[in-house]
């Protein structure tokens, strides 16, 4: 059944959803990404939906050049997961408690540690951090290290930035814990490189459209860096290191949520395998076709052959953990997520406060107001977007949601 190809492109554009399933504004945006001259393909994942500049759900291989806006602002944006030793019949009836501990443990929304995570005391193995302390602190200070040659103008973050490691933001991001087909608890987080990632992302982005090369694009947005210029290495220098951010702000989170787990259990003792990570808003060296390409993936992740990934649904659906079969048809590709089917305001325009307290009844959750506009039915069907690439992933584990933590 799929992929199928998107009419009236310049670029080869495979989509596993149909046309009549994807927003025209969507579609229109898919159209002008395919027409920029130096895309040799595009790719589209079943969660697709209309995005700033690129389409979320897209992965576009480019000649010697690359978009910011194709990676987003969230740059190096994914999920982290462990499945850990406790099962359904370990927890108690009211996660509440458990709930509220992860909450003291990880800030959200806008909040940040009041002092910098020392990452050495967290238990570095369980977060995957380091196989020692001393080689746990070297990598650190090599990476607090290179923020000196970032862009000039985000200097004045870097005491932010340390802040914010270890911290979940808002918006679609989340903590989970989850059971999976067999009763086990798996932790879930979903997050990226918090404001140093979007103020480095923005400023990027607001220097291509300003080149002559850009000035006669269907859309400015879509502005792009090439290669062999001091514009481009300036942004693949911010987007490494930010991809990096992302990276260690998961792990980070990672490791205070289990520790507020082995905590919550301290009487049972809890073990935790070894994390799957993977980024779903990121840029790559690949090769396509036999050809090296630069590519993007904005909300979708790489499932080659034998790649562990991450595929949420939405709070009070079910998530699902997979592995890549590598199809080089969709480059290499998967979807991130189930994909909004509606905008946030619409969201709140259409659904209550009752509403997301009946869609997710049995998740120890936020329900109130300031996340209605994250309820389920805001999303597509989970279910239907794992059905359409069955040609891309396999499923080694479907998870559904206990609790769910919210900024």
């Amino acid at each position: 059944m799929f992929p199928v190809e998107l009419r009236g492109t310049k670029a080869q554009t495979l989509m596993w959803a149909h046309e009549h399933e994807v927003e025209q504004a969507a579609l229109q945006q898919l159209r002008n990404i395919a027409a920029l001259k130096w895309v040799h393909g595009v790719r589209v994942m079943p969660d697709v939906h209309l995005g700033k500049g690129a389409t979320v759900g897209s992965v576009i291989a480019m000649r010697d050049a690359v978009a910011p806006a194709a990676v987003g602002v969230d740059i190096g944006c994914g999920m982290e997961s462990v499945r850990t030793d406790l099962t359904a019949a370990d927890l108690p009836d009211n996660l509440r408690s458990l709930r509220t501990r992860i909450e003291a443990a990880v800030p959200v929304g806008f909040q940040a540690h009041h002092d910098a995570v020392d990452v050495t005391r967290l238990g570095a193995q369980v977060a995957g951090l380091g196989a020692s302390t001393a080689t746990l602190r070297a990598g650190w200070d090599r990476f607090w290290g290179s923020f000196g040659a970032l862009d000039d103008r985000v200097q004045a973050r870097e005491s932010k930035a340390h802040k914010q490691m270890g911290t979940l933001g808002g918006g679609n991001h989340f903590i989970e814990v989850c059971l999976d087909q067999d009763d086990h608890v798996w932790i879930l987080l979903h997050s990226g490189s918090r404001n140093i990632g979007k103020e480095l992302a923005e400023r990027h982005i607001a220097i291509a459209r300003k080149l002559p090369h850009n000035v006669d694009l269907p859309d400015r947005d879509l502005a792009v860096f090439l290669a062999g210029t001091p514009e481009m290495d300036a942004y693949r220098r911010d987007l490494t290191w930010a991809q990096e951010y992302a990276a260690r702000n998961r792990a980070v989170m990672l490791a205070l949520v289990c520790r507020a787990v082995s905590a919550e259990f301290a009487e049972r003792g809890v073990r935790f395998e070894q994390p799957i990570s993977c980024h779903h808003n990121y840029m790559a060296e690949e090769l396509i076709d036999g050809v090296p390409m630069l590519v993007t993936r904005k909300g979708a992740v790489r499932a080659g052959a034998g790649d562990l990934a991450l595929i949420p649904g939405s709070m009070g659906t079910r998530s699902y953990v997979v592995r890549g079969k590598g199809n080089p048809a969709s480059f290499q590709s998967a979807s991130h997520g189930a994909g909004r089917r509606m905008s946030r305001n619409a969201a709140k325009r259409q659904f209550t406060v009752a509403d997301l307290i009946a869609q997710t009844e049995g998740v120890e959750s936020r329900k109130d107001a300031g996340v209605v506009d994250e309820i389920p039915a805001a999303y597509k069907d989970i279910d239907s977007v794992i059905e359409a690439q069955r040609d891309l992933v396999d499923v080694v584990a479907t998870l559904r949601q206990v609790l769910c933590v919210k900024g």
